[in-house]
């Protein structure tokens, strides 16, 4: 007798194959991304303002609250939640690879419709990392610097640049930092995407973004570093050049993961191709 646990699981869509990729890849996929932008740049521009504004209001509430010595690493850690914020993005680019219709409706639908699926606990992912970023980044200010407040951005920058404790900060902060920015992206960069384009669980999700940098360890990581180099460059002129880096890196992202993850065919199964 069949039961509906056996029904479901017999139902369930076949883990995703993962390819091999090469920097070509990464290439094309950049170029691809930059059409998408150019195709459709209303689009873009909307969901990396989105971005921009929610970062401005944080460094805002930092200077607010007298800790803008956080500045800096936060601009570094904000580029975490950066998939989330460009899922409107992979949308696009899914809808214009399909040749259908476009519209701030369909696409906004669409991302609202991702609230009742797994996209939410894959968000709540993205935050954490960035929330234990930060916690990092205090623990070692209170180990290295002591527990004193700086007055300013330039007073901490000053300390940090200038003292044994600071450059030492300086040197286990950027490694734990590119440790934790590794793990991020390792997690997300396939995950966020896949949901968008099938109906997998977020634990399936991440293991097959994580397949697809263990199988292109290289290449993938490779993208991480221009990806979040990229994010830090735009965010410093107050997060303006982010209105154009964020969309093509969105779009993008969506290429690439559509490269390293084979399609499915009609049966559900991988095409092999």
């Amino acid at each position: 007798m069949t039961t509906s646990v056996d029904a479901e699981l017999s139902a369930r869509l076949p883990d995703p194959v993962i390819r091999r990729i090469t920097r070509q890849d990464v290439v094309d996929a950049l170029a691809a991304g930059l059409r998408d932008f150019r195709a459709a740049p209303l689009y873009g521009l909307f969901f990396a303002a989105v971005y921009a504004l929610g970062g401005i209001a944080i460094f805002a509430s930092l200077f607010w609250l007298d800790l803008s010595y956080l500045a800096y690493p936060l601009a570094a850690g904000f580029a975490m939640i950066g998939p989330f914020v460009a899922s409107g993005l992979y949308e696009v680019s899914r809808r214009r690879e399909l040749g259908q219709p476009l519209s701030f409706s369909a696409v906004l639908l669409s991302v609202w419709g991702q609230r009742s699926r797994e996209m939410g606990w894959m968000a709540f992912v993205a935050i954490f990392l960035l929330i234990v970023w930060l916690y990092q980044v205090r623990l070692l200010i209170a180990l290295f610097l002591g527990l004193r407040p700086f007055g300013s951005l330039a007073e901490f920058i000053s300390v940090v640049i200038s003292t044994p404790e600071g450059l030492t900060f300086l040197l286990i902060g950027h490694i734990v930092g590119a440790l934790l920015s590794a793990l991020a992206f390792t997690l997300t960069v396939v995950s966020f995407p896949l949901l968008v384009d099938r109906e997998h669980d977020f634990v399936t999700a991440i293991i097959t973004s994580f397949r697809a940098v263990a199988t292109n360890p290289v290449v993938m990581l490779g993208w991480g570093a221009c990806v979040v180099a990229l994010l830090i460059m735009a965010a410093m002129p107050m997060f303006l050049g982010l209105l154009v880096v964020l969309p093509v890196l969105g779009h993008a992202t969506w290429h690439l993961y559509r490269r390293v993850v084979e399609p499915l065919g009609a049966d559900g199964a991988g095409l092999g191709i």
